[in-house]
């Protein structure tokens, strides 16, 4: 296959809004990256959607749509739809027009126990509005044969990994951390396939600890946890929760934790607390990996937490790694996931695999998506 152009869309567990980036793949190796964009969501809009996951643990088939999670999904759509024109009209001129949207969509359920993930969005509606192909549902076909339906980045990240600059480049093995709502890891050896899974919390708990003590969306630059101190029992009795004695594959619901270990700190030492939680929680993946890695690589918001990035520099210092944010090594870490999802929009229309036994725990290297054409 040569060259594809290609938009991707996601729309991850923080819930902020929409992340753009376009870029040419052959679906393989071979990765030029393009521009990226980010589309907020206004705030009444995000509170649909986080009454929407209340509305979603109602689901028990996937194409099931109760209460008004049917509207949300149509209107959110179409927020995708005119994100797409945006951004065409905009950061992506001169890009040229792109054959292929890869969309993500709203993950409002993710229950990988009972084989059941649900993401909001219609890939019908966006092609017939884009008049672009599409491709979604990337994560059904994965559970069908029986994996976790997450993560689906990996085959993303280790493209990434063959391309990386000096004096980064073949520092193997190398771990890429995606701190979201809730963070995963991605290893990726010398030689083989990449081992992926969820580590545990990653914005989430912050964000939601903030939003609840103090009436904001996030803790920005980390300023309020710059003014606590870390309550090392709480740590322990988060660190404490079964799912961190599972190894991989293995992910997460944004709801599988809660603020509950956190009752009774002030605001200022639960953010702090909450973003060693994070981090610590990324250093504990190390038991789980075949061999500790040389570095790490850190992409998506969380990287902005400076607390979150000194505890896993602490804490990779001591297993004698090195840990860089996305941006020392050429990257754009807001843009990484979105990247990955026109990426995997490419391999879906070559038939390649999206997901593999050591990423997501399915029998075989499966392949996945579904293709709308306007």
């Amino acid at each position: 296959m040569g060259m594809i152009c290609a938009i991707g869309l996601m729309s991850g567990t923080s819930m902020d809004g929409i992340d753009l980036a376009m870029l040419r793949t052959d679906g393989e190796g071979r990765v030029e990256r393009g521009p990226a964009f980010f589309v907020p969501y206004e705030a009444d809009f995000r509170r649909r959607i986080e009454m929407g996951l209340e509305t979603a643990k109602r689901i028990e088939r996937r194409d099931e749509r109760p209460g008004d999670l049917a509207a949300l999904e149509h209107d959110l759509t179409l927020r995708h739809a005119e994100a797409v024109k945006a951004f065409l009209q905009g950061a992506a001129t001169g890009w040229g027009k792109p054959e292929v949207v890869g969309f993500h969509g709203q993950t409002v359920l993710h229950r990988p126990q009972i084989g059941l993930t649900v993401q909001l969005g219609d890939g019908a509606l966006l092609a017939s509005n884009t008049r672009l192909p599409v491709v979604y549902d990337m994560r059904a076909n994965d559970m069908v044969h029986g994996g976790q339906g997450a993560p689906l980045v990996p085959a993303y990240h280790a493209a990434l990994a063959r391309g990386l600059p000096q004096p980064y480049a073949r520092r193997y093995p190398v771990v890429f951390v995606n701190i979201g709502g809730i963070s995963n890891i991605t290893y990726v050896p010398e030689a083989g396939d990449p081992v992926a899974f969820d580590t545990g919390p990653g914005n989430a708990l912050i964000d939601q600890w903030v939003a609840r003590e103090a009436g904001i969306p996030y803790d920005s630059g980390g300023a309020i946890a710059s003014e606590g101190g870390i309550v090392a029992q709480v740590v322990a009795r988060y660190l404490e929760k079964p799912f961190f004695e599972k190894s991989g594959p293995k992910s997460l619901d944004r709801n599988d934790f809660t603020l509950a270990e956190a009752q009774g700190m002030d605001l200022a030492d639960g953010a702090r607390t909450l973003a060693a939680v994070s981090a610590e929680a990324i250093l504990k993946s190390v038991e789980h990996l075949p061999a500790p890695p040389k570095l790490w690589i850190v992409c998506g918001g969380g990287r902005k937490n400076p607390h979150i990035v000194a505890d896993l520099r602490a804490g990779a210092a001591r297993m004698g790694a090195q840990v860089a944010l996305a941006e020392d090594v050429g990257m754009d870490g807001d843009a990484t996931e979105a990247e990955a999802w026109a990426y995997l929009a490419v391999r879906s229309l070559a038939a390649r695999p999206l997901t593999f036994p050591t990423t997501t725990g399915c029998d075989e290297a499966v392949s996945g998506g579904v293709l709308a054409k306007p």
